[in-house]
């Protein structure tokens, strides 16, 4: 059986993936389009779904992926990919479909939790042993370390660090100016951004670039569950809370008459069945008994949210990631 990393790597050279059609036509099929390191998670949900939805209903249903970088794969339905639903890593992209008229508005309260079924965090996976001796967010920032983090203007998981490191000075008492001050000397020693998340482990674990990744806990968790005599996991002492945001893309639904079907998947990961392959794959879920069952496995950790620091999403897109914003003033002067 293919390894967990081999299957994470493998995908890695493609931006969209597409699950391949099976030998019978089914009477339903789905898209969903996700972000790039949610991959390994739905290729379990998936036939678990299919097999639940066919003995309840009597109708058989594929569901098909798409993945790449959360706002890279937006801006694709958003230009006409097809997708019946969309779970992104972050508010901001499904947003961005709402007001182009493809997903309704009130999108957040259509499912439970801000229609956000898991969530996650952003930690540090370094090399056996730690030889830098990183701890929290201003050891990235100090000469010599080199920190791989995937482009924010094109990846969730780059945004949130962004936002999480800024986040960090400001929930420890300091101030914007010390904040950015921290955030610029941590992208100064970013050597190469890439476009998604998938790609930035590819650079630390296969081509050796880096002596930190920061990215979502269920990734370096995937990566130290496979390769753990080469890599440690560190926690910094306060990060943010990353949710995982669903929605139904309800024009592409409402033409193909699959409402039903798309609502009935998105409603599958908050099941018990859904929130336990959730918790395997080192994504936090929501239901109380599965993380109880599992809570072994997820650090306590201080989190802040994008609310409560940059005022939502819609307000930290404008100021840091819009052109012109913060992160590209940051990022000119690198």
């Amino acid at each position: 059986m293919t390894s967990v990393l081999r299957r994470l790597l493998l995908a890695s050279a493609a931006a969209t993936a597409l699950g391949m059609a099976p030998a019978y036509a089914a009477d339903v099929t789905l898209l969903n389009v996700s972000y790039d390191v949610a991959r390994e998670l739905y290729k379990d949900v998936n036939p678990v779904f299919e097999a639940q939805y066919k003995q309840q209903s009597g109708k058989s249903i594929e569901v098909k992926q798409s993945h790449g970088g959360s706002s890279k794969q937006a801006r694709s339905v958003a230009d006409g990919l097809e997708a019946s639903v969309v779970t992104m890593n972050q508010a901001n992209d499904i947003d961005m479909l709402a007001d182009r008229g493809l997903v309704v508005k009130d999108w957040a309260k259509r499912f439970p939790n801000n229609a956000a079924p898991m969530y996650s965090t952003m930690v540090y996976l370094v090399r056996k042993g730690n030889p830098k001796g990183i701890k929290d967010w201003a050891d990235l920032a100090k000469p010599g370390v080199q920190v791989v983090i995937p482009n924010p203007k094109t990846a969730g998981n780059g945004r949130y660090t962004y936002l999480a490191a800024w986040g960090s000075v400001l929930q420890n008492g300091g101030n914007d100016a010390q904040a950015r001050d921290l955030v610029t000397k941590i992208f100064r020693n970013v050597p190469v951004l890439d476009g998604g998340g998938r790609a930035a482990t590819t650079t630390f674990t296969q081509r050796q670039i880096g002596d930190v990744l920061v990215t979502f806990e269920n990734e370096v968790n995937l990566v130290r569950a496979e390769m753990g005599s080469n890599f440690d996991i560190v926690y910094p002492s306060v990060s943010i809370l990353a949710e995982s945001p669903v929605a139904v893309v309800d024009k592409v639904v409402d033409k193909r008459g699959i409402r039903k079907e798309a609502t009935a998947y998105l409603n599958f990961l908050y099941s018990e069945a859904g929130q336990e392959i959730i918790a395997k794959h080192y994504l936090r879920p929501r239901s109380a008994a599965v993380a109880k069952k599992y809570a072994a496995q997820f650090k306590p950790i201080k989190l802040f949210t994008v609310d409560d620091v940059f005022g939502g999403w819609r307000a930290a897109q404008k100021r840091h990631f819009d052109d012109g914003g913060e992160f590209d003033k940051i990022y000119a002067s690198k």
